[in-house]
């Protein structure tokens, strides 16, 4: 007998904007966070958000085209298997590969090298809590 095992595609998703304090952030957003977490990143798009904590990554994929939905990703960084880090121009693409084989690739667009280096300090927490 054979079966065939289904696998989500990987997910990428666009950044643009970075969240500069708490109240831009929706309040369904921070339903989400523990109180003994510290928001230390957030940004968004024109339909979702993505927030960073010190323990873990908080993606809300929204989609308004036919049906409204929204499907909310809790990443703990130790559910991270591997994880890359792309600084291209004006660009930097975060690569996961969870431990359950989902990928994701997160993109962050229009970004000058303070913000690049604010994502690498994220990135670095990531890594260091996964340890």
């Amino acid at each position: 007998m054979a079966y065939i095992k289904f696998k989500e595609l990987s997910k990428y998703f666009d950044f643009k904007k970075e969240i500069l304090s708490l109240e831009e952030l929706p309040e369904y957003t921070t339903e989400y966070i523990e109180e003994e977490e510290k928001i230390i990143l957030a940004y968004k798009n024109s339909k979702d958000y993505i927030v960073f904590t010190n323990k873990k990554m908080v993606l809300f994929d929204r989609d308004t085209v036919a049906i409204y939905y929204k499907k909310i990703h809790i990443i703990p960084y130790s559910s991270v298997s591997t994880s890359a880090i792309n600084f291209k121009p004006g660009k930097v693409e975060i690569l996961l590969s969870l431990d359950s084989g989902y990928q994701m690739h997160i993109n962050f667009i229009e970004m000058n090298h303070d913000k690049k280096e604010h994502l690498k300090q994220v990135f670095k927490i990531m890594m260091k809590t996964k340890l």
